[in-house]
C-alpha cells in the first residue's frame, strides 16, 4: 500500500501555519461535504500538511503543545466559536495518519487526531465525564456528529496497535458508544462511516469477534447477497459512490469467512470503476487498498 516516507509525518510537529503561507479560512475552505478536497498524491499529502498547519495556527496552537498528551490537549484553551477547527484538525490528523503515513509510523497521528476530537466533545459543557459524570451519558447527549465520528475513528485506530490493552481499558464500550450515537444522528455521515466503522470493530475484536454483527452493519452500505441474512430496514441512499464501503465487506466479512469469490468480484467491481470528483481522495486510496487486498483473495482463488 501506498504510504509517504516518514518526514511528512514529522514534518505535521515541525512546522506552523505562518511557515507554509495557508490561512485557516483557506484550509477550511478544502472541506466539502464532509471530505478533505486533496489528491492522493504526494502533493496531496503536502497540501494535508499545510491544512494541518493552517488549522493548528487558528487554534494558536504552538510546538509547545504536546498533542500527543491528552492533558496537555485537554488544558488548552480553545474558544467555542473554533469548534469547527477542533473537529477538522481531528480530520485532518486520521487523513494523514490512515492515507499517508506508514502504519508502523501513525500511532502517534492518530493520537492526536483522538485527543482533538475529545477536546471538541468535553468543549459541551454537558460533556462532563471528566467532573463526576459518565461517559456513555455524556455521549448520549452529545449532538455533534463530526465529533463523535472522528473521535471514535481516530481512538480505534489507536486500540488496534495494542488491541488487548485497549479491551481492559474500556476502549470498546467507549468507541461503540460514540459510533453508535453519531449512527442515531446522521447514519448517512460520511456516506455511513459510523456503519463501517461498527462492521469493522465487530470484524477485528480480540475477544468476541462477532461476523454476523459486522455484517448487520455492513449491510447498509452495499447492495450484497450476504446481507439477505439480515433485517435492513434502510441503506445508506448513494453508498456505492464511497468505494471503501465495497472494501470494508470485502475484507471484514467475505474474506474472514473465506468467500474468496464474493471477496474478488466485489473488489473487482472498485477496481473497474472511475474514481470521481465527490470522493476523489479516499476512492483514489480504496482502489489502492482492493488492489492490495485483491493479491491476497488470488492466493485463494
Amino acid at each position: 500500500m501506498r504510504k509517504l516516507l516518514l518526514f511528512l509525518a514529522l514534518l505535521v510537529t515541525a512546522i506552523g501555519g505562518s511557515a507554509i503561507g495557508m490561512t485557516v479560512d483557506e484550509a477550511l475552505g478544502l472541506f466539502e461535504n464532509g471530505q478533505v478536497m486533496i489528491e492522493y498524491s504526494d502533493a496531496g499529502a503536502a497540501q494535508l500538511v499545510e491544512i494541518i498547519a493552517a488549522l493548528r495556527d487558528g487554534l494558536g496552537v504552538t510546538d509547545a503543545l504536546n498533542e500527543q498528551n491528552e492533558g496537555a490537549v485537554m488544558g488548552f484553551d480553545v474558544a467555542m466559536e473554533s469548534k469547527d477547527i477542533v473537529n477538522k484538525l481531528s480530520q485532518a490528523y486520521y487523513t494523514l495518519a490512515n492515507v499517508f503515513t506508514p502504519d508502523n509510523e501513525n500511532e502517534g497521528i492518530y493520537l492526536k487526531g483522538k485527543h482533538w476530537g475529545l477536546k471538541s466533545l468535553r468543549m459541551n459543557p454537558e460533556f462532563n465525564d471528566l467532573e463526576g459524570g459518565r461517559f456513555d451519558e455524556s455521549v448520549a447527549r452529545e449532538t455533534d456528529v463530526p465529533a463523535l465520528y472522528w473521535t471514535a475513528a481516530n481512538w480505534l485506530r489507536v486500540a488496534q496497535k495494542n488491541p488487548l490493552q485497549a479491551v481492559f481499558a474500556g476502549v470498546p464500550a467507549k468507541t461503540q458508544a460514540l459510533s453508535e450515537r453519531a449512527l442515531a444522528l446522521e447514519p448517512g455521515y460520511i456516506a455511513g462511516g459510523a456503519y463501517r466503522s461498527l462492521g469493522a470493530y465487530y470484524s477485528g475484536l480480540p475477544i468476541g469477534k462477532d461476523l454476523d454483527k459486522a455484517l448487520s452493519y455492513l449491510c447498509h452500505v452495499v447492495d450484497e447477497p450476504a446481507c439477505s441474512i439480515c433485517d435492513i430496514q434502510a441503506r445508506v441512499e448513494d453508498a456505492d459512490a464511497y468505494f471503501e464501503n465495497r472494501t470494508f465487506i470485502a475484507e471484514f466479512y467475505y474474506m474472514e469467512k473465506g468467500m474468496w469469490e464474493d471477496a474478488a468480484r466485489v473488489l473487482q467491481s472498485v477496481l473497474d470503476e472511475q474514481i470521481g470528483d465527490v470522493y476523489a481522495l479516499m476512492n483514489a486510496y480504496a482502489q489502492e487498498n482492493a488492489a492490495g487486498l485483491m493479491v491476497e483473495v488470488e492466493k485463494h482463488l
